[in-house]
């Protein structure tokens, strides 16, 4: 089954760009300058920040539906990101050196299926879920910290435009 992977939309972000410690702090967002890698996944361009390179650590609701599992959790945005398009069935390479929690859900944003996976078996569990129904689209977060790192839709949802978070 074909999926597409696509992380989030700069626009939300674009105006913490460049911005001063004191704004950010008005936002509950801090600037941190990189020292490893890989260790600071950008969630816009779903790849691991370079050393020295600043990142905007903000909580971002990348489920905000009023449902049970509405939910919010620190993230990572790599200063001037720019959102990345990801062809069919292609995993970006900061997924894969990561142990990963893969969550299903429907339509109206309720859990269907969850499993934990390590990075390089990412596929079968992408396939697996979106057999399944009633699953409409995918989270995937770091298992360690749960941070939410990117979202998954199937074959039947892909279009060729950016499928970044709205």
């Amino acid at each position: 089954m074909n999926f597409q992977i696509s992380g989030l939309h700069e626009r939300h972000f674009q105006h913490l760009f460049g911005q001063t410690s004191e704004v950010l702090a008005k936002h509950g967002v801090e600037r941190i300058t990189v020292d490893s890698r890989p260790g600071y996944p950008c969630r816009v361009s779903l790849k691991d920040v370079n050393i020295g390179e600043t990142v905007l650590l903000m909580n971002y609701k990348h489920l905000p539906a009023l449902s049970p599992y509405r939910s919010s959790h620190a993230i990572f945005v790599m200063e001037g990101a720019k959102g990345a398009i990801f062809g069919k069935n292609h995993i970006p390479e900061m997924l894969r050196n990561r142990l990963l929690s893969v969550r299903a859900f429907d339509a109206n944003e309720m859990m269907v299926d969850a499993d934990v996976v390590d990075g390089l078996d990412l596929e079968p569990i992408i396939e697996r879920m979106f057999s399944i129904e009633l699953v409409d689209f995918l989270h995937i977060h770091n298992a360690k910290r749960g941070c939410f790192m990117a979202r998954a839709v199937s074959g039947r949802s892909i279009s060729p435009i950016y499928l970044g978070t709205e």
